[in-house]
Protein backbone atom coordinates (compact mmCIF):
# COMPACT_ATOMS: atom_id res chain seq x y z
CA UNK A 1 0.00 0.00 0.00
CA UNK A 2 1.06 2.94 -0.95
CA UNK A 3 1.50 6.14 1.40
CA UNK A 4 -1.11 8.29 -0.58
CA UNK A 5 -3.37 5.14 -0.81
CA UNK A 6 -3.10 5.20 3.60
CA UNK A 7 -3.11 8.71 4.03
CA UNK A 8 -6.85 8.92 1.34
CA UNK A 9 -8.41 6.20 3.55
CA UNK A 10 -7.30 7.63 7.15
CA UNK A 11 -9.08 10.83 5.83
CA UNK A 12 -11.92 8.73 4.33
CA UNK A 13 -12.09 7.67 7.67
CA UNK A 14 -11.72 10.66 9.57
CA UNK A 15 -14.81 12.10 7.43
CA UNK A 16 -17.24 9.40 8.44
CA UNK A 17 -16.13 10.00 12.22
CA UNK A 18 -16.42 13.62 11.89
CA UNK A 19 -20.01 13.12 10.13
CA UNK A 20 -21.12 10.49 13.03
CA UNK A 21 -20.35 12.84 15.83
CA UNK A 22 -22.04 15.62 13.72
CA UNK A 23 -25.17 13.63 13.72
CA UNK A 24 -24.78 12.26 17.03
CA UNK A 25 -24.26 15.19 19.42
CA UNK A 26 -26.62 18.03 19.73
CA UNK A 27 -23.95 20.07 21.78
CA UNK A 28 -22.82 22.73 19.63
CA UNK A 29 -18.64 22.48 20.79
CA UNK A 30 -19.07 18.90 19.94
CA UNK A 31 -20.60 19.60 16.08
CA UNK A 32 -17.61 22.37 16.06
CA UNK A 33 -15.32 19.41 16.61
CA UNK A 34 -16.80 17.32 14.65
CA UNK A 35 -16.51 19.91 11.39
CA UNK A 36 -12.96 20.08 12.27
CA UNK A 37 -12.29 16.55 11.87
CA UNK A 38 -14.16 16.04 8.65
CA UNK A 39 -12.51 19.34 7.45
CA UNK A 40 -8.86 16.85 8.26
CA UNK A 41 -10.40 14.51 6.58
CA UNK A 42 -10.48 16.31 3.92
CA UNK A 43 -7.26 17.58 3.40
CA UNK A 44 -5.27 13.73 4.27
CA UNK A 45 -7.87 12.91 0.92
CA UNK A 46 -6.78 15.67 -0.68
CA UNK A 47 -2.54 15.27 -0.19
CA UNK A 48 -3.20 11.30 -0.50
CA UNK A 49 -4.38 11.66 -4.29
CA UNK A 50 -2.09 14.78 -5.01
CA UNK A 51 0.69 12.11 -4.43
CA UNK A 52 1.30 10.80 -8.38
CA UNK A 53 4.91 8.55 -9.01
CA UNK A 54 7.28 9.45 -6.37
CA UNK A 55 6.12 13.13 -5.64
CA UNK A 56 3.53 15.22 -4.63
CA UNK A 57 1.79 17.97 -6.81
CA UNK A 58 2.10 21.69 -5.36
CA UNK A 59 -1.16 22.44 -6.38
CA UNK A 60 -3.48 20.58 -4.21
CA UNK A 61 -0.48 21.01 -1.11
CA UNK A 62 -1.55 24.71 -2.16
CA UNK A 63 -5.15 24.32 -1.46
CA UNK A 64 -4.57 22.37 1.56
CA UNK A 65 -2.66 25.54 3.09
CA UNK A 66 -5.22 27.95 2.37
CA UNK A 67 -8.18 25.50 3.46
CA UNK A 68 -6.14 25.44 6.67
CA UNK A 69 -6.22 29.21 7.00
CA UNK A 70 -10.09 29.17 5.94
CA UNK A 71 -11.03 26.00 8.59
CA UNK A 72 -8.96 28.11 11.55
CA UNK A 73 -11.09 31.34 10.71
CA UNK A 74 -14.35 29.62 10.06
CA UNK A 75 -13.67 28.01 13.55
CA UNK A 76 -13.05 30.86 15.44
CA UNK A 77 -15.95 32.48 14.20
CA UNK A 78 -17.94 29.16 15.24
CA UNK A 79 -16.85 29.75 18.55
CA UNK A 80 -17.67 33.16 18.92
CA UNK A 81 -20.98 32.47 17.58
CA UNK A 82 -21.44 29.66 20.29
CA UNK A 83 -20.05 31.77 23.09
CA UNK A 84 -22.69 34.73 22.09
CA UNK A 85 -25.76 31.85 21.86
CA UNK A 86 -24.28 30.76 25.16
CA UNK A 87 -24.69 34.57 26.76
CA UNK A 88 -27.95 35.30 25.34
CA UNK A 89 -29.60 32.29 26.06
CA UNK A 90 -27.53 30.38 28.65
CA UNK A 91 -27.53 27.02 26.60
CA UNK A 92 -25.16 25.55 24.06
CA UNK A 93 -27.32 23.04 22.30
CA UNK A 94 -29.82 23.73 19.64
CA UNK A 95 -32.89 22.64 20.83
CA UNK A 96 -36.52 23.30 19.43
CA UNK A 97 -38.99 24.84 21.46
CA UNK A 98 -42.52 25.02 20.53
Amino acid sequence: MSTGLLYAFTGAALIALGLYALVVHAHLLRKILALNIMGSGVFLVLVGLAQRTGSADPVPQAMVLTGIVVAVSATALALALMRRLFALSGATTLDETD
